[in-house]
């Protein structure tokens, strides 16, 4: 954030250029910049069209998938939430935006560094795409100190891979001390910080050198957009942007719109996801038939120190392992919940609940539990009818359990 400006303050007014907000030679303007809706862009005459191609085409007209004011507007507001970035690059998906974050570092016979713990799609696209063109990515363990992992570090080392915490163990990674590592090493970094966001935890100023966002989660907060977002350092910006217009990678001014409007929120309702979501973890951790919960800001979760060091909040993101049982107790707890969705996603204004079985997604660590694994997405609905709800879900539990 800025210095002269409170986060708050900067989520509110970041991202409204006058020249978007008004019109040339006319007094006043408008308070969020409109829906520019584009594909082809008119020249006044050859000469201007000849000139246009030469040039810069970043937040210029030029052509509809360079993107309008409406998608910079959201571009420059998502670059000013992380001091000493250069810019960001928006993509119509989390996805898409860690495929091209990727590909931008990357090169055939180049080796990544890759967290044991990170979102399933991203190791996917690691397995398939990456391995395909002849990247080989290795595998660490989230709560690896830096020591560790410079026992994988080779001359072909090119990348490093962090998403902390983890979005289905929530374990915390040592980033200050990973990044200076890749630093001194010449090896670029990469964070999905998607629980987080920029509001709770800047990655740039952590030593992070490109940092991705699923948008859809915490930024759009309404479970009504797809969008990634990958922000940038200035030594890594212009090869990012390359990748992104080779790829022809755009987002439609209308979701632009719609991530603009959850962005002058996401302050309110993050701290009101974490005031909810801990208070539910909490009572969580008094009930029997829970063996653990996972959620960064107790003192009971791996790298929950390094949390408190680093982050400035927690977001409503958090599983919690039960004391015993199989999947079908798992499903009558779930199953039985009145205000608690059953799907994929998070990040938005409702509550979800989600079976999750870490241990088909990891390859350099082992996962072990008490019993089966619940994730929860706290929403802003009032966190005693959560807990009233969750209360009546273990009881299920129980019952189920024998």
């Amino acid at each position: 954030m800025s210095k002269d400006r409170k986060p708050l303050t900067q989520l509110a007014q970041a991202g409204r250029k006058p020249e978007w907000t008004g019109m040339p030679g006319q007094p006043g303007a408008i308070v969020n910049p409109p829906v520019w809706r584009a594909s082809t862009i008119l020249y006044d005459d050859v000469a201007h069209l000849r000139s246009a191609a030469r040039s810069s085409t970043h937040e210029r007209l030029f052509y509809g998938r360079k993107g309008t004011p409406t998608a910079w507007s959201l571009a420059d507001a998502l670059t000013e939430m992380e001091p000493g970035a250069e810019g960001t690059m928006l993509f119509p998906s989390g996805v898409a935006a860690i495929a091209c974050a990727l590909l931008s570092v990357l090169k055939p016979g180049d080796q990544l560094l890759m967290v044991d713990s990170a979102y399933d799609p991203t190791r996917n696209f690691c397995e398939q795409m990456l391995k395909s063109y002849g990247i080989e990515t290795i595998y660490y363990d989230p709560l690896a100190d830096s020591v560790s992992i410079d026992h994988f570090i080779n001359e072909n080392t090119r990348a490093i891979f962090l998403e902390s915490p983890g979005s289905l163990t929530f374990e915390v990674q040592d980033i200050p001390a990973i990044t200076a590592l890749a630093k001194a090493k010449g090896i670029v970094t990469l964070l999905d910080n998607t629980w987080a966001t920029p509001f709770f935890f800047p990655a740039l100023s952590h030593g992070v050198d490109i940092t991705i966002l699923a948008c859809t989660k915490y930024i759009v907060g309404h479970s009504d957009v797809m969008l990634g977002s990958v922000i940038a350092t200035p030594d890594h910006f212009p090869r990012l942007r390359q990748t992104a217009y080779l790829l022809g990678q755009m987002v439609s001014p209308d979701d632009a719109w719609l991530a603009s409007r959850g962005l002058r929120t996401l302050g309110v309702r993050l701290n009101q996801h974490q005031e909810s979501a801990l208070q539910i973890a909490r009572w969580l951790s008094d009930q029997p038939e829970v063996a653990r919960v996972l959620h960064p800001a107790l003192p009971s979760c791996p790298g929950h120190e390094k949390w408190a060091r680093d982050f400035s909040g927690s977001s409503g993101l958090f599983s919690f392992v039960l004391n015993g049982g199989d999947e079908a107790a798992r499903a009558a707890l779930i199953d039985g919940l009145a205000h608690f969705g059953i799907g994929y996603s998070w990040g938005g204004f409702e509550s979800l609940a989600l079976p999750v079985d870490p241990a088909r997604y990891r390859t350099a660590t082992t996962w072990q539990a008490e019993g089966p694994l619940v994730r929860l997405q706290i929403g802003l609905e009032d966190p005693a009818d959560l807990i009233a709800d969750l209360d009546a879900g273990l009881a299920r539990f129980r019952k189920a359990r024998g």
